[in-house]
């Protein structure tokens, strides 16, 4: 046998294992149920899981079907699985991070070279467990640098993309190669010392030309803004979400309570940069941080006061050194305000929303996607048990099980 009909041999062996672990069905008994759109528990509860979905939601005592395996959750608590709204995630080794962490589903805003497009279809395909991906495809932002290499079509723009031919080329190359959402920018970043994160990148009109192009092919687009200049064209041009928004003024926050605009403030980026390790470094960083931090933290309650949609992103790409987590985003959502309820809804119910995908995901209930993660404590009580996953399951498939602890 040659080297081709063996690979092709130990891909379908593959593909064939996978499919029965897909096909595997599960019963999840001795449950406390947190499911996603009730401000309750329900205790002693029994999920089902078949073909990766959720099949039945029982109580204790109520017979398991045959064909079940069956995982005592010894009286955890079950929540849906969590959502990052705002994640750079490119590879496979990250993937399984973010799993573990309890990230079943995740908004990619940007990458190299369209990687997220591969996971979100790998996932698809029942090949991995997870996360699920809405892809965003390449940054849509004036000077893509090695990026440019991700696609021959980019090849005129090595120069910059300014020009609304050149903007709605970027869009269309990002959507025929399975974009789901756009990302672009508003304003500079705050992750690099040489750029002022307030300081307008792309105009009303360019934003406008984006979102344009993007609705034709009903595609969404999310804006990276820290300021407010930036910020209020983008709301203006029509954009679905402002990601990092530390700068809103109070007016911009009105305008996008009123047009529906989601907000995804990424706070724990912001912590990130004041602290050693993790993705960012650096003495302009640490300063920048402490600066930014209690501006975020204003512009965070005077958004959840005006009843602006605010969900959880981690910006980073589950890298080793990565230190920033969705459940650290949602305590921090509570320690500036939100009821625990909230700041859960706003990591699965909320989350799912923006990024389009409310009917599958986002709860525990009959036909949803079985995306769910195991906590040792309830979350309604206590937010800081997010941090620990003991179980997930990521579109019926079991990517972590930590319990039980005893032999």
């Amino acid at each position: 046998m040659n080297l081709i009909a063996r690979t092709i041999l130990l891909l379908f062996c593959l593909i064939s294992v996978v499919s029965l672990a897909q096909q595997k069905n599960y019963a999840l008994t001795n449950v406390n149920l947190y499911n996603g759109f009730e401000n309750k528990i329900l205790p002693n509860s029994v999920i089902l899981v078949k073909a990766g979905k959720i099949e039945k939601i029982g109580n204790a005592g109520d017979a398991i079907p045959t064909g079940y395996e069956t995982i005592d959750c010894q009286n955890y608590y079950l929540i849906p699985g969590m959502i990052d709204a705002h994640s750079h995630l490119d590879n496979l080794a990250s993937a399984k991070r973010a799993l573990e962490t309890g990230v079943t589903t995740v908004r990619t805003a940007g990458v190299s070279a369209f990687q997220d497009v591969s996971i979100m279809n790998l996932a698809k395909k029942g090949l991995i467990p997870g996360p699920d991906i809405v892809p965003a495809g390449v940054y849509v932002t004036p000077h893509l640098e090695e990026t440019v290499l991700a696609d021959e079509r980019l090849a005129p723009l090595i120069k910059g993309v300014n020009t609304d031919e050149e903007l709605k080329l970027l869009v269309n190359v990002n959507i025929d190669r399975g974009a789901k959402v756009i990302k672009t920018r508003g304003t500079e970043r705050a992750g690099r010392p040489d750029t002022d994160p307030r300081q307008q990148v792309y105009t009303e009109q360019q934003i406008k030309i984006i979102v344009t192009e993007a609705a034709k092919r009903n595609v969404p687009v999310m804006i990276h803004a820290h300021g407010d200049e930036g910020s209020r064209a983008a709301v203006l041009a029509g954009a679905r979400s402002i990601e990092h928004g530390t700068f809103l003024s109070d007016e911009t926050l009105k305008l996008m309570k009123e047009r529906g605009t989601f907000l995804v403030p990424t706070f724990i980026t912001l912590e990130d940069l004041t602290q050693p390790g993790g993705d960012y470094d650096g003495p302009v960083l640490n300063l920048r941080g402490k600066f930014m931090m209690p501006q975020a933290e204003d512009v965070f309650k005077k958004a959840h006061a005006l009843g602006v949609k605010i969900v959880t992103g981690a910006d980073n790409g589950y890298t080793a050194q990565t230190t920033s987590r969705i459940s650290l985003e949602a305590a921090h959502f509570v320690r500036m305000g939100m009821t625990n309820f909230e700041a859960l809804q706003s990591a699965t119910t909320l989350a799912a929303e923006l990024l389009g995908v409310e009917k599958t995901t986002g709860r525990i209930e009959k036909g949803f996607d079985a995306d769910m993660v195991l906590i040792p404590g309830n979350p309604l009580e206590e937010i800081r048990h997010l941090q620990d996953a003991l179980l997930v399951m990521s579109n019926g498939q079991l990517a972590l099980k930590r319990i039980p602890f005893g032999k």
